[in-house]
């Protein structure tokens, strides 16, 4: 530590570690300072060392603050200021080197200095001081104080820290952090008084807050807003800027990324990071299921199970955080209140915040559907799969799980389970355990606090698969994924009283400065350059302007691609009329199609055959799924705005070479019956080009893509690292990311695992598309609509024709031999969709029902 001097003001550096930082006082302080250390002294009782002057007498000591300004006196000044000087910087030195007095929060304060200054994860030491606060200036929707009167506002004493990319301040008596500001597009200082609307008084705005501080004289107020302006611009000037697409993070170079195609590699890498956890563990989901299994078979006893490896880690002393999507009871079963209560019972370490309040916010529509799991804020989990039943599945889509081929395998009862009161685990099911187990079209998941008691018969009914695709980044892209769960839940903290308490503390963003330091990493990753995407408003995360970064990132890349796009989507509910739907993917589509005219292009978009509603098919389906299938249908191929229609109007009958709508199906023996399912696609996926890739939770409606409604998160994948490949006939560079998950995605999709001879690298030729993509979808939908009469079908439009349709019997019926011979023509699992199913009945809710009292954008 150095102490140097300007007229009347000490310059003081100090040091620790890593870290230096400058402090400026007066002789006062000094004096106030050993004042302060003398009293604690006398109440401690302890050694001090003395501010004496060995060779001055008292007097001089008494007249020495006032030392003549300017004049005869200059030189001896001077040489008085520097053995001044001298002596300050012993007597710190001394005071530093005694933890007594140096953790005193007196000593502490002069030295600028709190338990947040020297964090390596948290950046450069930052400013920090003591200032006065004003209440209010959130931008919470339906909270903001009226009017400016002086009688809303209260001023409070806190302690202020500057942070390369945010600020926050404490309650100095407990240290408790109250308050944090993430640094962001809108991020500005002002000191006029007509901003501030105070004497002495700093504003710092944000898209979150207009915060107001208020210093001790105008000098002081100068100094904050100038170092804060100049500090946050020296090291955070990444967070100041408007990203691409609007985006809250900007694009990160030479990422590890992974793909991840259905829930199975999913949920067994989620496991290994959470087992490596060290510091701290963010989930946010949906849905969450305390009780599944992240490894299976199960062959560990309880040890993969989601809530054993939370309870695991929070002994260990790693803090997790969970925040849920609280539902509207009324209208879905996923009972978050039992996952919230059971995860607060495992740990004190664990907790968990449900969001929104339908009621007091208004928010009765929307929900938070992105699904994250973040470790450390280094690994970074994102894509459609949330940590729930029903989600686990791999590439053989099994519709049966009766039992082990191993026999009855026991689960060892673990204490975790006496706990939470789950229950034994007995019986040889090999896969999925009681709730697990389900065909949420057949019936909607009951009872979900008796985990592992089944719902429904797995001896009659095939569960439904579950198709989905999920992605891992890590470095600078992991921290922009973690800084937005940071956001969201500061941001809850804040709006529900329930959690503004020390129970549930702010979260603070690590540094983009240490991200590089990566201490564990996820296998079989392939650098990328990765952007972090999102949708996000006032209502989900207190933002003034909502973001829709992935929306207007599908229209970009969309727009720009050169060859093909291959979507895999649980919607598809798109074609601007801007008075009921406004997303613009759907016209981009064709748009970009029309463009092509000529040339080839191709889009593939896969969907599922009907929509995840509880209803039964085989009377229509109910209000629910129909009204989400109009709106599908709508975009597909129904009504003017639809892709179909707007392309016959450019082209005729030639649109089927440039678009294919397809769904996935499959086909077991059960109790030696045959039996059908759709596999339910729930991803959210779009490829382009074979170099560009989006992963996330956004489905494409408008629910999804506009920002204001659901919130939501994806990752923009563009690749850095080429292959050969082949595009339409010539060699082609691919992106290594994009072209192994297409790659993934089609030899799964279309048989090629168990059929060498299917050759899926070339996605845009006329052999591949009519020939094998065209061909397959054709023949798999012939073949089960012949065995089984299953529905959807362009047989049926409409209700009156559904009933004989449904009064024929199929192969399995009529001649169970010659139906085994037909299936075994099937490959893989694309089906064509049905554009003509029900294309005479009017699919809205009928006037009356349930589903016609709630607002139409609740279907879009």
């Amino acid at each position: 530590m150095s102490v140097q001097a300007m007229p009347a003001v000490f310059k003081i550096e100090l040091k620790h570690g890593e870290f230096t930082w400058l402090v400026k006082r007066k002789e006062k302080h000094f004096m106030d300072l050993h004042r302060e250390l003398r009293t604690y002294k006398t109440f401690m009782r302890l050694p001090l060392p003395s501010l004496k002057r060995q060779t001055v007498m008292m007097s001089e000591v008494r007249q020495m603050p006032n030392l003549p300004r300017g004049g005869e006196g200059e030189l001896d000044r001077e040489g008085q200021v520097s053995s001044r000087r001298k002596q300050l910087e012993d007597y710190l030195n001394k005071l530093l080197k005694m933890p007594m007095y140096r953790n005193y929060h007196a000593t502490m304060e002069f030295i600028d200095v709190s338990q947040l200054s020297f964090i390596h994860d948290l950046g450069p030491k930052g400013l920090e001081g003591m200032v006065l606060k004003r209440s209010g200036g959130h931008r919470i929707p339906g909270m903001n104080c009226c009017g400016h009167s002086k009688m809303c506002y209260r001023w409070s004493k806190r302690w202020l820290v500057v942070k390369d990319s945010f600020l926050l301040y404490m309650k100095p008596d407990s240290g408790a952090i109250s308050f944090v500001m993430l640094v962001d597009k809108e991020f500005s200082i002002k000191m006029d008084s007509k901003d501030t609307e105070t004497k002495h008084g700093v504003r710092i705005d944000s898209l979150s807050r207009s915060l107001v501080l208020k210093c001790s004289s105008y000098r002081h107020a100068r100094w904050w807003g100038q170092a804060i302006e100049g500090f946050i611009q020296k090291h955070g000037s990444a967070f100041l800027t408007d990203h691409r697409f609007g985006s809250f993070a900007r694009q990160e170079e030479n990422i590890p990324a992974k793909w991840y195609v259905n829930g199975k590699t999913y949920m067994e890498d989620v496991a290994d990071a959470l087992e490596d956890a060290k510091e701290e563990i963010f989930i946010t989901d949906w849905w969450l299921s305390p009780e599944i299994f992240l490894k299976r078979p199960v062959v560990e006893g309880n040890r993969w199970r989601l809530d054993c490896i939370l309870k695991r880690k929070a002994q260990q002393g790693v803090r997790i955080f969970v925040m849920l999507y609280k539902e509207v009871e009324l209208a879905l079963g996923i009972n978050s209140g039992y996952s919230k209560r059971t995860l607060l019972h495992l740990h004190p370490n664990i907790k968990v915040m449900r969001d929104p309040d339908h009621v007091s916010s208004a928010v009765y529509l929307w929900a938070h559907h992105e699904k994250i799991v973040v470790i450390d804020q280094s690994v970074a989990f994102v894509g459609g799969i949330d940590l729930a039943y029903g989600r686990w599945d791999d590439r053989e889509h099994r519709l049966t799980d009766i039992g082990s081929p191993a026999g009855p395998h026991h689960l060892q009862k673990t204490d975790l389970v006496a706990q939470t009161g789950v229950g034994e685990l007995f019986g040889n099911a090999r896969f999925w355990h009681g709730k697990d187990y389900c065909n949420f079209v057949h019936k909607d998941w009951i009872q979900l606090d008796k985990p592992f008691d089944d719902f429904i018969d797995r001896h009659t009914t095939p569960r439904m698969p579950w198709h989905d695709i999920a992605s891992v980044v890590h470095g600078k892209a992991a921290r922009d994924v973690a800084r937005h769960f940071i956001q969201r839940w500061n941001f809850t903290k804040l709006v529900k009283p329930k959690y503004n308490t020390q129970a549930y503390p702010c979260l603070l963003p690590k540094t983009h400065t240490t991200a590089g330091e990566q201490r564990y990493q996820v296998p079989d990753c392939i650098h990328t350059k990765v952007q972090v995407l999102r949708s996000a408003s006032d209502w989900s995360a207190g933002i003034k302007y909502h973001e829709e970064s992935i929306h207007n990132a599908y229209v970009h890349v969309i727009k720009n691609s050169q060859h093909f796009i291959y979507i895999e989507n649980q919607f598809f509910i798109s074609c601007a009329d801007n008075r009921h739907v406004f997303n613009k993917i759907g016209d981009t589509i064709a748009e970009r199609i029309i463009r092509a005219e000529g040339k080839k292009y191709r889009v593939y978009v896969v969907t599922p055959l009907l929509p995840g509603f509880e209803g039964d098919i085989n009377s229509g389906g109910g209000s629910a799924i129909q009204a989400v299938m109009h709106f599908n249908y709508r975009t597909m191929n129904r009504g003017d705005c639809s892709i179909i229609s707007q392309l016959k109007r450019e082209m005729g009958d030639q649109w089927i070479n440039y678009i294919s709508i397809a769904s996935l199906r499959t086909h077991a023996e059960l109790e030696g019956k045959l039996v059908t399912e759709l596999i339910y696609v729930h991803s959210k996926l779009l490829i382009a080009d074979d170099n560009t890739v989006i992963i996330g939770s956004a489905n494409i409606n408008d629910r999804s893509m506009l920002g204001k409604r659901d919130s939501e998160v994806a990752v923009l994948m563009e690749d850095s690292e080429m292959v050969d490949s082949v595009m339409d006939g010539q060699p082609y560079q691919a992106g290594k990311f994009g072209l192994q998950l297409r790659l993934e995605c089609f030899k799964m999709i279309l048989g090629a695992h168990t059929d060498p001879s299917i050759n899926v690298l070339d996605p845009i030729s006329d052999q591949f598309y009519k020939e094998t993509w065209m061909a397959t979808c054709a023949r798999n939908a012939t073949i089960y609509q012949k065995v089984f009469r299953c529905l959807p079908s362009s047989d049926v439009r409409n209700i009156l024709e559904l009933e004989g349709y449904l009064t024929k019997p199929g192969l399995d019926k009529e001649d169970p031999a010659r139906a085994y011979e037909e299936l075994k023509k099937i490959r893989g699992f694309l089906v064509q969709f049905p554009l003509q199913f029900l294309c005479e009945q009017n699919m809205l809710p009928p006037i009356g029902s349930k589903e016609a009292m709630v607002p139409m954008e609740v279907w879009t």
